[in-house]
């Protein structure tokens, strides 16, 4: 049995169209009190998100038998960790603030058994935004919907956020959110998926 613990509809649709079978549940992490723990103790926010995944699979692998994935992502732009915007003008200036830069996603993994976590991994890939103009950019505040707040760089790849940028490093999955092929891997490596 494999849980995703996590809300993300990227993740859940990445897994389901690799073909795994898995349950989706909530982790009840409070990210909010935990991220601001991790600041307090001077985290990076590549570790920020290691244990942010870690926690998640953890809390919810507790409860539930078999394998729990948890994941997490931080936006990194020069050494400083953004959170999601909660408002359309809050995403403006962020992607105003990304806009002709490029910035890191770390994109942690963590997988649990029995409340213990058996494997992690971690793909940071690079995004250079293009220096795209005002109305350009007015124009995506219109149209994005909900990839304004509900990713942490204001932006779905897989949809028209793509036109945001003009060069990424890094793996594909793990800008949506997922580092899948060492996932993917490592359930082969223990027997959940067929190898």
């Amino acid at each position: 049995m494999i849980t995703l613990a996590s809300k993300s509809a990227s993740r859940a649709a990445i897994l389901a169209a690799a073909g795994v079978a898995f349950a989706a549940v909530d982790s009840g992490v409070d990210e909010a009190s935990a991220k601001a723990r991790l600041a307090q103790e001077g985290a990076s926010p590549q570790v920020t998100a290691e244990r942010l995944a870690a926690l998640k699979a953890g809390a919810v692998s507790r409860g539930r038998p078999g394998l729990v994935i948890g994941a997490d992502q931080t936006l990194e732009l020069d050494g400083v960790l953004y959170d999601k915007a909660t408002t359309k003008a809050e995403a403006r200036g962020r992607l105003l603030a990304l806009r002709g830069r490029t910035h890191s996603l770390h994109t942690a993994t963590a997988v649990a058994e029995d409340g213990r976590i058996v494997w992690e991994a971690m793909e940071s890939p690079r995004l250079r935004m293009r220096p795209f103009s005002e109305a350009f950019l007015d124009d995506y505040l219109e149209r994005a919907g909900s990839a304004l707040t509900g990713s942490v760089g204001g932006y779905y790849l897989e949809g028209l956020g793509v036109q945001l940028f003009e060069r990424i490093d890094g793996d594909y999955f793990a800008v949506l959110g997922l580092p899948l092929l060492p996932l993917l891997d490592f359930l082969r490596s223990c027997g959940a998926l067929a190898p």
